[in-house]
């Protein structure tokens, strides 16, 4: 079978699962940074605060934040036409509730999009997967709140704004019928 010429193969990620540099460059602590691995034996967890007899795995994940450059590049060698990813929202406003965004956290996708581009490799961006700033779970419960929806159009406003030339395909949440929405405001409720 052939694929059309305009097929955009590739691969997805999500920045919560494949970043780390969870707390560099003004990064704000999202829900995933204080989401525990699971085992056998425990379950994930969300914890307050960091606790140190557990593993946090958004905190390095596979480092997509300092090699990105030749991540893009391997991409490019298997033929991606296509890259899904997503935006971690801490990054670019590190509470969620900030009314100027952070430069370094808008410079890094930025980066990672110019690269893409250098290949030729279509950015599709995920606006919204999983990385809902902790702040706004200890403000409101997260979605559960209107005023997190103020919020999130800011951040969506300025990452709009910034990657325009950058960014043609946009996908709003990650499986939102799935539940993800209250899912986080749900797992927050239990936080241990």
């Amino acid at each position: 079978m052939m694929l059309k010429k305009d097929f955009l193969w590739g691969g997805a990620v999500a920045a919560n699962q494949c970043e780390g540099g969870w707390n560099l460059d003004g990064k704000g602590v999202s829900v995933p940074d204080l989401c525990t691995n699971g085992t056998k034996e425990q379950a994930k967890r969300i914890t307050k605060e960091l606790q140190k007899e557990y593993l946090y795995p958004s905190h390095e994940a596979v480092d997509f934040y300092h090699h990105y450059k030749e991540d893009i590049a391997l991409f490019a060698e298997m033929g991606f036409r296509c890259f899904r990813t997503s935006i971690n929202w801490t990054r670019i406003f590190p509470t969620g509730k900030e009314t100027e965004p952070n430069e370094k956290g808008l410079k890094f996708y930025e980066d990672v999009f110019l690269e893409c581009r250098k290949y030729g490799i279509e950015p599709l961006v995920t606006i919204s997967h999983y990385e809902l700033p902790y702040a706004l779970v200890e403000e409101g419960n997260g979605w559960l709140s209107r005023k997190c929806i103020d919020y999130f159009m800011n951040y969506v406003k300025v990452i709009f704004e910034r990657y325009q030339h950058l960014v043609t395909y946009w996908i709003t949440f990650n499986e939102i019928n799935a539940g993800t929405l209250p899912m986080w405001g749900i797992w927050c409720l239990r936080v241990f």
